[in-house]
């Protein structure tokens, strides 16, 4: 026995060690922010609604709020599913609702990851034992891949799916991996589409699949997918609609996306890719030249960051679902690196390798640390949640800037709470209305006195001195008690 049970350890921790690295560190990206953006407003709010409002359609917050285009209500449906067992457990000791928003983000997190996981076990098939290591690796140092796994963005919800198809993909199955391409572009990402293009052609090319084949199959899981998401989302849209085709129509028809800003055409290559990828950029490069067994796989993967680089909007979550395949040419190139490691020529690489995983921890953290000070509508309506304890009734209202920047349903709390999100309220309207709080972007609101400052990541700043970078904040979300209010304790509050 005494034989045995480090045999069985170490063969436990062979097989899910890494999984236990990087659910470790995606949760405790979790936990230390909690809160979302406004991108990941529409699944956010629909999780809520789904596990605490139910069936009762008519109090959900895509009515009132329906946001530029409708999204579908699948993937919110999916994870609610999953995360209600820990929500109803929750609900039953009173736990505040932002537990709910933890758990939720917990859940996808899980999804992702394990998809995730399947593509590592075909790397490791495909490329060996110490590939999957140095993929693992490199997938940790990245902050915004494990960052965004537990973001509910409809772009990770098809980076879900697009992890599937790598992973059947590698594993020789064309068939499934179109089936996924195809369920991610008509339910999740229309966009999709620009990733199963270059896939396609290539599965076609090297002949692992009929064109004639490859039709029939994606026809016949475009159907049915196409008529359960426009069943599901007319009915709760109120409309009859296929989310994603409006999607299309407004980002590649009316080309509106560009509203929301504009890039030039390289920046997915020189600034979106770098940062993201830090030290397995450049390996990425080298681990094609080194190894061309990846090359089938990462020309469609380039081919896909090239033609959305055509689009004005860009964001790096567009393109999310190219960094796993980039992390595999990466991994390769750091394998031949480490395994050739005793050679003159090789030492020296191997020396360099070590201290760019360490100058990539080092700039992740710094990352962690903005995108920390990131939510400053989330860490105010906590604070006023904090400060105010009393029983009376009170009416907060919370402004566009707030709502877009950590503010949602799971921020609520119970009665005596109450919120509005009225939009188009001048500030000098405030003084005539009867909130008992206001959070929002300005500094000074007639009638209201101001409370509370919360400050926000505002800009690193880098000079000659230790620690090297510096990340600057400024006030971002002010908290306002209304001066008329006789319940309100201003003393409390350390003022702005």
């Amino acid at each position: 026995m005494a034989t045995t049970k480090p045999t069985r350890i170490s063969k436990i921790l062979q097989e899910f060690g890494w999984d236990v690295m990087l659910g470790s560190i995606a949760a405790f990206y979790v936990v230390m922010v909690p809160y979302t953006k406004v991108e990941e407003s529409f699944n956010v709010q629909a999780m809520h609604d789904i596990l605490y409002h139910h069936h009762h359609i008519e109090k959900y917050d895509h009515l009132d709020f329906p946001g530029v285009v409708p999204r579908t209500f699948i993937g919110a449906f999916l994870v609610s599913l999953l995360a209600s067992p820990l929500v109803l457990l929750m609900h039953y000791f009173h736990m505040p609702k932002i537990y709910g928003l933890l758990i939720v983000r917990l859940a996808l997190g899980s999804i992702v990851l394990m998809t995730l996981r399947l593509f590592r076990l075909q790397v490791r098939r495909k490329f060996g034992y110490h590939v999957e290591a140095f993929f693992a690796i490199l997938t940790a140092l990245q902050f915004h891949l494990l960052f965004y796994s537990t973001r509910p963005l409809p772009n990770i919800l098809a980076f879900v799916l697009v992890n599937l198809a790598y992973s059947f993909w590698f594993k020789g199955n064309p068939l499934t991996t179109l089936k996924c391409l195809t369920i991610s572009t008509v339910v999740f990402r229309c966009d999709t589409v620009l990733l199963f293009g270059p896939i396609g052609i290539e599965l076609l090319l090297s002949k692992s699949i009929s064109l004639w084949k490859a039709i029939i199959c994606c026809i016949s899981t475009a159907l049915p997918c196409i008529g359960f998401t426009v069943l599901v989302d007319s009915i709760m849209w109120q409309r009859i609609l296929w989310p994603e085709l409006e999607v299309f129509l407004f980002n590649s028809i009316q080309n509106r996306s560009s509203e929301w800003g504009t890039q030039p055409l390289h920046w997915y290559f020189t600034s979106a890719l770098p940062r993201s990828m830090l030290v397995a950029y450049p390996l990425s490069v080298i681990g094609v030249l080194l190894d061309r067994r990846i090359m089938r796989y990462m020309v469609p993967i380039l081919s896909f960051i090239l033609l959305y680089s055509k689009l004005p909007h860009k964001e790096l979550r567009f393109i999310i679902g190219s960094l796993p395949m980039l992390n595999v040419s990466a991994s390769l190139a750091a394998s031949r690196i480490y395994n050739n490691r005793k050679k003159n020529v090789w030492n020296g690489l191997y020396v360099l390798l070590f201290g760019s995983f360490v100058f990539s921890l080092g700039c992740s953290l710094v990352t962690f640390m903005a995108s920390y000070n990131n939510y400053p509508g989330g860490y105010a309506l906590k604070a006023l949640h904090q400060a105010d304890v009393s029983t009376g009734e009170k009416l907060v209202h919370i402004d566009t800037f707030a709502a877009m920047n950590g503010v949602s349903r799971f921020s609520e709390s119970e009665y005596p709470w109450r919120y509005s999100k009225e939009e188009g309220i001048a500030v000098k309207e405030y003084r005539s209305r009867n909130f008992t709080y206001l959070l929002n972007e300005h500094s000074e609101v007639a009638g209201y006195k101001c409370l509370l400052a919360v400050n926000g990541f505002s800009r690193a700043r880098i000079g000659f001195h230790f620690p090297p970078i510096l990340l600057l904040k400024e006030p971002k979300v002010f908290v306002h008690g209304n001066v008329g209010d006789q319940d309100i304790v201003f003393s409390n509050w350390p003022g702005c």
